[in-house]
């Protein structure tokens, strides 16, 4: 993610995939598919944290001075450049210890994110377009597994609207 795509109020526009290749350093490819490239909308509080890691990333850039690399990335290692992905996976394990969570993988947060968006009744289409799934048959196929609970709450809330306290016998009387 590159900052420069960050709209400054509410979305995030999310560019191209980095790959580390042994011997050879970083690359950035295209995303593999159109989908790939979106802008996604963002919770006030998340532009709150995005704008006071910014703030923080300026100083930082200031302090390192001409060693800092320009590659104008939301999330960067201490001198502007990409992250050591080992590293990150490594502070992420230390943060799930901290918070006494089980380890997961860094990916799951991409389903438990959407697993959440799904139980609070949002729209499949919005999650498919935040994952950026280029078929609705992904999302869905996905995460199919939660759908069952989710029939029994429709059903409820229907019954609540049309099912009122006049229940109809069928037994004719």
């Amino acid at each position: 993610m590159r900052s420069i795509l960050l709209s400054g109020i509410s979305t995030l526009s999310e560019g191209y995939n980095t790959d580390y290749i042994a011997h050879y350093g970083h690359v950035e490819t295209e995303p593999k598919t159109e989908s790939g490239l979106r802008q996604i909308s963002l919770p006030a509080f998340m532009i709150d944290v995005l704008r006071q890691h910014r703030i923080e990333q300026l100083e930082l850039r200031i302090k390192v001075g001409s060693a800092w690399e320009d590659r104008d990335l939301v999330f960067s290692d201490l001198h502007g450049g990409y992250l050591n992905s080992r590293y990150l996976l490594k502070m992420f394990d230390r943060l799930l210890e901290s918070a006494e969570l089980p380890h997961m993988h860094f990916h799951d947060l991409r389903h438990s994110a959407a697993s959440i968006l799904l139980s609070m009744g949002v729209n499949p289409k919005v999650i498919q377009e935040l994952l950026g799934h280029s078929e609705m048959s992904i999302t869905l196929g996905t995460y199919s597994h939660l759908f069952p609970t989710m029939q029994e709450e429709a059903m409820g809330k229907w019954n609540d609207v049309f099912g009122g306290d006049d229940v109809i016998d069928e037994g004719g009387g």
